[in-house]
């Protein structure tokens, strides 16, 4: 008799089922064979260590001259002569220019004989005065004529001191027609060509000097960063002050803080700050632009790691410690202060320690690991 449809139907499900869970069981055998053969990962440590770490901070700075003067004539007149050259070093006192002092020499000497005549009035009230003054001994002329002489005398005298007063203004005027620089620096392009008709208005002015050596670098810090330094300042320090190209990467000169400003600029929250130069090489150019470190403090004695050893995430930040048996925990730490390659740890974690560097992504807590060979420390 022919076996029903529906009976054989059935046969081959039953048959199908016991295949595919047979082949589930094979997976799971051989896939848990395969996870516990699978080695584990292999890390780089490196060692807690103690050492000292420089606190800096990184700032961008202008390059600010001590002395930037336009040269401007104190009187009118026409320039005659120039006698610098555009981008000389001058020194104080030096000739620069010369206005024609012609008219001035001519004032001068209108003066004198004003002065001259003024004396000989003088003089001659002053022996009114005593011949009248005798006169009055003898009772031979009024009270009253003698009152005025002497009034006379001390008119005269004014006028003569006003006549001194005008040669002295006009000696002056003479020495402002001689043109020389106020400070030593270096000038720059001349704003004037000789010819010229040049007053004390005159905004542009002749020239303009600056000083090179030593010149100062202004920048700003964050008020949050200037406790430190103050107090830094209060205990007698010289902070030290280095500037770099615009790269940050050439150093160009080294100095020292000399100013901090007395308020902080409330639209920003900084503070700006002045360091000196002796800028013996001149690398430093006005108005240039330079990245400024400033050493406040140096912490000695602390924990330090390398900076790819901390991570940030839900516990803030932590490292993963190895253990003598090979297996890794988190530890959360307090950071600190950094430079490069290594940051400080201020809590968590003391010398010692082993922490992975290198591997951190394939771990979890309490796993096992295999430890390469571990970063010496410095």
């Amino acid at each position: 008799m022919t076996e029903p449809a529906a009976r054989r139907k059935k046969r081959w499900y039953v048959l199908g089922a016991v295949i595919l869970l047979a082949a589930f069981i094979w997976w799971r055998h051989s896939g848990n064979k395969a996870q516990h053969a699978m080695a584990p990962p292999t890390v780089g440590v490196a060692k807690a260590f103690s050492g000292g770490m420089p606190v800096k901070l990184d700032e961008l700075g202008t390059v600010t001259p001590i002395a930037t003067v336009t040269v401007l004539p104190q009187i009118s007149g026409y320039l005659t002569k120039v006698g610098f050259t555009e981008g000389e070093d001058v020194k104080k006192g030096q000739f620069l220019a010369q206005i024609d002092p012609r008219p001035y020499e001519i004032q001068l000497e209108q003066y004198r004989a004003a002065y001259a005549k003024d004396m000989a009035v003088l003089a001659q009230a002053r022996s009114d005065l005593a011949r009248y003054e005798k006169l009055a001994a003898q009772d031979s002329i009024s009270a009253q004529q003698v009152a005025d002489q002497r009034f006379l005398v001390q008119q005269e005298a004014a006028t003569v001191q006003a006549d001194q007063a005008n040669i002295d203004s006009a000696k002056l005027n003479l020495t402002y027609a001689h043109i020389t620089s106020p400070v030593n620096g270096r000038v720059g392009l001349r704003l004037v060509d000789p010819g010229n008709y040049v007053t004390p208005s005159s905004s542009t002015g002749l020239v303009v000097i600056t000083s090179m050596k030593p010149t100062t670098v202004i920048f700003s810090v964050a008020q949050g960063n200037l406790s430190p330094i103050l107090d830094r300042l209060a205990q007698g320090a010289k902070l030290a002050a280095a500037a770099y190209d615009g790269d940050d990467t050439t150093k160009l000169a080294e100095g020292t803080l000399t100013a901090v400003d007395n308020q902080v600029n409330t639209s920003t929250g900084m503070v700006k700050l002045r360091a000196t130069f002796a800028n013996a090489n001149e690398r430093l150019f006005p108005n240039e632009f330079v990245n400024v470190h400033l050493l406040v403090n140096t912490l000695h004695n602390v924990v330090l790691v390398p900076s790819n050893a901390v991570q940030t995430g839900a516990p803030g930040a932590y490292v993963y410690v190895v253990e003598p048996d090979d297996t890794v925990h988190v530890q959360p730490v307090t950071t600190g202060p950094s430079n490069a390659t290594d940051i400080v740890i201020t809590k968590g974690l003391k010398p010692g320690d082993e922490v992975v560097v290198d591997g951190v992504d394939r771990l979890s807590d309490g796993m096992k690991v295999q430890v390469s060979s571990p970063v010496a420390a410095p």
